[in-house]
């Protein structure tokens, strides 16, 4: 079984601007900028056939390049964080994308969660992080900001559980973005 999703990889001029967000908050595990990823779609546990057959026609998908622009902090998890992430400013070809990347996954009968695309990096996981000081670091980031920037490729992932429970995240395949015919 593979555990597998579609992102799109973010671009280092982003990534500078992530890792001042890493600041000391009990519980939380900081994400390294080579983690770094907009998650199109989580496609869960897939064996290799299926998985061979869901990268193939990834290839089909076609979308133009799309802009990344970051727009404030938020987390998950309203009582008890789950997740600090840094938000991406929402597009149209953004949005368009993930769908088509869902609507694969229905093609080939894959169970995807219920929640709406809503355009983020990870970048802490928490652990009885206190609501306190996760509220504070969210005041305290809500300014971020960046210029846009180009992304011209998506990949698929797959997510491996490394040392000391830390994902790893390999990219198996990956796809230019080159716009609608």
């Amino acid at each position: 079984m593979h555990r597998l999703f579609a992102a799109l990889p973010v671009p280092d001029e982003l990534a500078d601007r992530l890792e001042p967000l890493s600041v000391e908050i009990q519980g939380a595990r900081w994400r390294k900028r080579h983690h770094y990823h907009v998650t199109l779609c989580f496609y869960g546990k897939v064996d290799g056939e299926i998985a061979n057959e869901l990268a193939d026609a990834l290839e089909q998908v076609t979308a133009p390049a799309i802009e990344l622009e970051l727009s404030g902090v938020g987390w998950f998890g309203r009582r008890e964080p789950r997740a600090l992430y840094a938000r991406v400013a929402a597009n149209d070809a953004l949005a368009e994308l993930a769908h088509d990347c869902r609507k694969l996954a229905r093609r080939f009968d894959l169970k995807l969660g219920q929640d709406p695309f809503a355009p983020h990096i990870t970048v802490a996981y928490c652990n009885q992080s206190p609501l306190e000081a996760v509220r504070t670091w969210s005041e305290d980031f809500q300014i971020l900001k960046s210029e846009q920037v180009l992304v011209d490729t998506f990949h698929l992932y797959e997510s491996f559980t490394g040392h000391r429970r830390q994902s790893q995240y390999v990219p198996q395949a990956d796809y230019q973005l080159r716009g609608r015919s």
